[in-house]
This record gives structure tokens, C-alpha cells and sequence, in this order.
């Protein structure tokens, strides 16, 4: 367990001791981004952070305690950027305008690297149950915003109220996700753009059916 799971760490740990763990973190953050989990050794953190062995193990039992610190990292930057760019959508032209910024910004690595999220979940989730559940608890997360902007369409009568905004949000998840996952194997976030673009044009579906017909789809 790492320093700061322990109650009272908080307070205990100094602005020095802080500074020191957030560094390594967001640099151990920086090499599995590109390297991988697996390709990320202790050492290759020690070197790029440029601090000692012992400063490390200070903060961090070992390499799964460093690594639910870096999911929690990079879940918070994560969902703290979707909550901003979803947080005032309110028609299909800001969800377009919300899928050409995620799409611009992955085309800034030509499609590399995959989702930060993703890729974590991908590597780690079959073998640290901790790690899992804050990773699925991270895409639940995820997922609620994508329900809050479903509900707001609901009320402005967008889509249907009898459309299931749970299944939506998690429809629009697996189309991100698998959108990155073919930017990522391409190297190109064309086939990213097509299965965001997919999930919108369902929605927009949606809002030209009837009851009748809706129910029969059971959206």
C-alpha cells in the first residue's frame, strides 16, 4: 500500500514529500502512455523523474501501487477534460463540436497510444483487482456524463424520453473506445471519427421515429 492509501497520509506527507510523489507519478504517467505498463520499469521512472530508488519506495510499495496511483491520475485529468467539453452540450451540433475535439486531439499522435484510460484498462484490469474496480469505476464515470448530456437532450426534446439513456452512454463508450483502439492499430483516427460519427447519426435516428417504432427497437 502506498503512503498516501494510509489514513492521516495526507497531513503526515510534507509540500516537499508531495511535490516529490506527484512528480513521479505524472512522470511514471508519461512512459506507460508511450511504453506501456509492462514496457515501464521502476528504474525507467527513477531515470525520468530524476529521483533516488529510496525517494520512490518512500511513496510506493511497488509497481502496482504506483500504478493505481497513475490510473487515479490519469482518470482525473481524463474525466475532468470529458466533464468540461460535455458539461454544455445540448444538441447534436455541440456533440459534433465535442467529437471534433477529442478527434483533433488524438490526431495530434497520428491515433497513437490509444485511450489513456483504455490502454490501462487493457493492460492491467486481469491482474490487479484494485486497479480494476477504480478503473470501472472510472468508466462509470465516463459513462454518467454521456447519460447527463442524454438526459438534457430528453428535456429539450431532442430524443425520445422512452430512449434508454443508459445503453446510449455505454453504446457511446464503445464507440470511443473502439474508435481509439482502430486509431491506435492505423496509426490514423479516420476510423475513430466514423464510429463517433455512427453512434451520433443513431441518435439523430432517434429523434425521428415515432413511439411505436421506438419501442419495437427497444432503444
Amino acid at each position: 500500500m502506498d503512503e498516501s492509501s494510509h489514513p492521516g497520509a495526507a497531513r503526515r506527507l510534507t509540500a516537499r514529500g508531495a511535490k516529490t510523489r506527484s512528480k513521479i507519478v505524472a512522470t511514471a504517467a508519461d512512459l506507460m502512455r508511450v511504453r506501456g505498463v509492462g514496457g515501464t520499469t521502476l528504474d525507467d521512472v527513477v531515470s525520468a523523474s530524476k529521483v533516488s530508488k529510496s525517494q520512490l519506495y518512500r511513496h510506493f510499495d511497488d509497481k502496482p501501487a504506483l500504478v493505481r496511483a497513475v490510473i487515479e491520475y490519469v482518470g482525473d485529468i481524463k474525466i475532468s477534460g470529458e466533464r468540461e467539453r460535455l458539461e454544455n452540450v445540448r444538441s447534436f451540433a455541440g456533440l459534433r463540436r465535442w467529437r471534433d475535439a477529442i478527434v483533433e486531439t488524438n490526431a495530434l499522435q497520428d491515433g497513437r497510444y490509444g485511450c489513456s484510460l483504455g490502454s490501462l484498462a487493457n493492460e492491467v484490469a486481469d491482474q490487479d483487482w484494485v486497479a480494476r474496480l477504480k478503473l470501472s469505476e472510472l468508466f462509470d464515470a465516463w459513462e454518467e456524463l454521456f447519460r447527463v448530456v442524454f438526459r438534457r437532450f430528453q428535456l429539450e426534446g431532442t430524443i425520445p424520453p422512452q430512449a434508454d439513456v443508459d445503453r446510449l452512454a455505454i453504446g457511446f463508450i464503445a464507440a470511443v473506445q473502439g474508435g481509439y483502439l482502430l486509431a491506435q492499430t492505423s496509426h490514423d483516427v479516420a476510423p475513430m471519427a466514423t464510429a463517433i460519427d455512427v453512434a451520433i447519426a443513431h441518435l439523430e435516428l432517434l429523434a425521428l421515429v415515432d413511439e411505436k417504432t421506438l419501442n419495437q427497437l427497444s432503444v
